[in-house]
């Protein structure tokens, strides 16, 4: 038996769009001889859809849209499974069910409820959905099946250290005896996450001793990236079939007769750059739009944000901005101006040493006898943010927010100034990461120029300002800022680890907590760690923590 997995990059309440992709998949598939055709979990209606879920029309409409996918895939010759919301029994207490149903000649053979629901980081499935309590194997041309939705293959006890569930759907269904166990996944992407999906599903098929398939979403929904990376393992734990990762693609093999083949390359560097690409891409065309701002300050960040908006949007729909005060450097200037046009994007010049000296001069008689301090930088920072929302405004275009996550952690970012936008492209890459995703994107050719890799980071709202002024080298900073917010651990697990001085992992975790305020204001995050700024980690703002 031939099997696709289609991996589709679908949209959250894209009905039409969703299903035109599914159907036109499921075509190429039965052209190229698959007899079952595999999409991801809730391709349907998008994932995560998120309180879409507590509508009751939003609901029907995922049922009308099963009927219909029936109907236009009825004559072909593959069966499609394919994931999708449904709406619960009203006695449930939950709005919802997240299944997988299997058409085949105009047919529902299976619809299979998700029984582990995660409520972890940025999952959220136990607010909407009511869990599967029974699992069933399904014959296709006398093949039995074992199908399963993504959460419900992450519970073998056998391969994680501490398991979050007390059941393992797979041990349920392997005593039905499938030939074959299906995944359907929307597994979000994150550093490491490919390689530790690829292990898990070899161990489950080394173990049950039966090929192990895996269809996984593709694309960026808000937040959230989803990298495809589809795979097929055979009985022995062995990659037999894999798909491209952060684009859509389409795999036919027999999970019976295929031979291994080698697993590709595997770089988180590279894989960051691209997820980025991905992410900026479909959260500014799903939102509507076509066009992307930047404002370019000759620094590294907004530097390596041009080159991923370049990629994501192409070069003409992109517009960079240089907004020279009076302590920026003719240098950095410059340089903004090598970038774009080493990017071929549009470069535009707006100096706004007059407009702060009138701001200055309106506040003077307030400020009378008071030093020039942080107030006045920051003043420079929110012209910059005006005028970029201005041009937002004039040209359709959304303001991609260049600070990264080391500043994000700290503070060192300026509310409705650097941090105006609609999407913080790099919020989740430390300082040090930034730079080594940038030196990537100089593999072959100088993009960046080069005297942004090396002059030393500054803000430059100060005369002669550096980072350093303020903060530790990143070298230093960037492993606390990980330990502490992606792993929670201690301060003083940090500095025994480290070897840095206890006194200053303190303060740096005094300025994460007291920070929380300007990031629960900020633009949505990219995520590609396993802990990020935004929906996975939650925290109050008013506290008061002992550090």
């Amino acid at each position: 038996m031939k099997i696709a997995l289609a991996q589709i990059n679908p949209t959250v309440g894209d009905f039409t769009g969703n299903l035109e992709k599914i159907v036109m998949a499921s075509r190429r598939a039965a052209a190229q001889g698959a007899r079952l055709t595999v999409f991801s979990e809730l391709c349907i209606c998008g994932y995560p859809p998120a309180d879409f879920l507590e509508k009751p029309s939003f609901l029907a409409r995922c049922r009308t849209a099963v009927e219909e996918l029936s109907a236009a895939t009825g004559a072909l010759p593959t069966a499609v499974l394919a994931g999708v919301a449904l709406p619960a029994p009203p006695e449930a207490g939950k709005p919802a069910v997240n299944a997988a149903v299997l058409l085949d000649k105009g047919a529902l053979l299976l619809e299979q409820h998700k029984r582990l629901l995660p409520f972890y980081d940025v999952f959220d499935e136990q607010r909407y959905f009511l869990p599967s309590r029974a699992q069933k194997v399904v014959e296709l041309d006398g093949v039995r099946l074992a199908i399963t939705v993504c959460e419900d293959a992450w519970n073998d006890k056998n391969f994680w250290p501490r398991r979050l569930y007390s059941v393992d759907p797979m041990e349920e269904l392997m005593r039905q005896n499938p030939a074959i166990h299906i995944n359907l996944s929307s597994s979000p992407f994150w550093h490491s996450k490919r390689e530790i999906r690829h292990e898990m599903l070899a161990a489950i098929a080394r173990r049950d001793g039966i090929p192990v398939l895996m269809s996984n979403q593709v694309g960026g929904n808000d937040s959230l990236l989803f990298d495809g990376s589809s795979l097929a393992l055979n009985a022995r734990g062995e990659l037999i079939a894999q798909a491209a990762s952060f684009k859509e693609d389409l795999v036919v093999f027999d999970p019976f007769d295929a031979q291994p083949i080698q697993p590709p390359p595997s770089d988180d560097t590279e894989a960051a750059y691209h997820a980025l690409v991905l992410g900026t891409r479909d959260y500014v065309h799903k939102c509507g739009f076509r066009k992307g701002l930047i404002a370019l300050s000759g620094g590294i960040d907004s530097a390596l944000v041009a080159a991923i908006a370049s990629e994501a949007l192409g070069p003409e729909n992109v517009i960079a901005v240089g907004m020279p005060s009076p302590y920026s450097s003719q240098g950095s200037i410059d340089d903004s101006r090598k970038l774009a046009a080493n990017l071929g994007i549009r470069f535009e010049l707006i100096g706004i040493s007059e407009l702060f000296k009138e701001y200055t001069e309106a506040l003077g008689p307030l400020f009378a006898g008071l030093n020039p301090d942080l107030t006045e930088e920051n003043i420079q920072s929110r012209i910059r943010g005006t005028l970029m929302m201005a041009l937002s405004n004039k040209f359709g275009a959304l303001v991609l927010t260049t600070g990264n996550k080391s500043e994000m952690a700290v503070g060192y970012c300026t509310l409705y100034g650097d941090m105006v936008g609609a999407l913080a492209v790099i919020g989740d890459l430390v300082k040090t990461r930034v730079y080594a995703v940038s030196r990537w994107v100089n593999r072959d050719r100088e993009i960046i120029p080069l005297p942004i890799l090396e002059k030393p980071p500054s803000a430059e709202l100060r005369p002669d300002q550096k980072d350093t002024d303020s903060l530790p080298p990143y070298e230093i900073l960037d492993p606390i800022i990980e330990a502490y917010v992606e792993r929670y651990e201690t301060p003083e697990c940090i500095a025994a680890k480290h070897g840095f001085p206890l006194e200053l992992v303190q303060q740096v975790v005094h300025l994460v907590e007291r920070s929380e305020y300007k990031r629960q204001q900020a633009a949505p995050v990219l995520k590609v760690t396993s802990k990020s700024f935004g929906m996975g980690r939650r925290f109050p703002i008013a506290v008061k923590v002992q550090v």
